[in-house]
């Protein structure tokens, strides 16, 4: 979750409405343009580029600040996009693993991207792994750029609120084993307690519904 050092259900491996709707099947933006090509797998940062390409697109077409939201099930890349995202847009990145409250707190975060991250003032309370409790309000500028990646962050409240919407997916093993490396012994007693919180929001939420782009990593 936030700092670094402590763990957590990070989104990357390495841990450092839309008119064009994704549905089951796993996609990435190949261009600006918006076109989609059929992709089994695909490396997060190989579609960086052109995922920053379209977020400004969408952004001077509706005239709105850029928001990127890039949520998924732990251990499917959300960290090593979204750090690559905020470079190329130059946008401010929030990791909802600094903002859950918690190993209980997928849900309170999902709120809090739409009310704080998003809402004004702009920012969030960040939570202290270590001592398990709330830490210090950071502040967002809310006209600036943001990328927002975790579990959470795409809901149905948070949707009208992009410009651009990701879903990223992998094999269940496959995460499991990213997030266990990456994290260890902790997080691996935790797995089936967090796993059960991120059924329910995509239960209730359906996010990959909500997608602009879904990316299989």
């Amino acid at each position: 979750m936030p700092d670094r050092a402590r763990p957590g259900p990070a989104a990357s491996s390495d841990r450092a409405g839309s008119s064009d709707r994704a549905g089951s099947s796993d996609r990435v933006a190949s261009s600006a343009s918006g076109l989609e090509a059929q992709l089994g797998f695909v490396s997060p940062l190989a579609s960086a580029s052109a995922l920053a390409d379209r977020a400004r697109v969408a952004s001077d077409a509706t005239g709105r600040r850029c928001v990127v939201l890039i949520d998924g099930r732990s251990g499917t890349g959300k960290t090593t996009l979204g750090e690559a995202l905020a470079t190329e847009l130059g946008a401010q990145l929030v990791h909802l693993d600094d903002v859950y409250p918690g190993w209980d707190g997928l849900l309170a975060a999902a709120t809090a991207v739409v009310e704080d991250v998003l809402g004004a003032p702009s920012g969030y309370r960040r939570w202290d792994w270590e001592r398990s409790e709330p830490a210090g309000w950071v502040t967002l500028d809310p006209g600036a750029p943001i990328v927002v990646e975790g579990c959470g962050a795409l809901s149905r409240a948070a949707a009208p609120l992009a410009t651009l919407r990701i879903w990223m997916s992998a094999d269940d093993a496959e995460r499991k084993r990213r997030a266990i490396d990456r994290d260890g012994a902790v997080f691996a007693e935790q797995w089936d307690r967090w796993a059960a919180q991120e059924d329910a929001f995509i239960a209730a939420e359906d996010p990959a519904s909500l997608a602009d782009v879904v990316l299989r990593s």
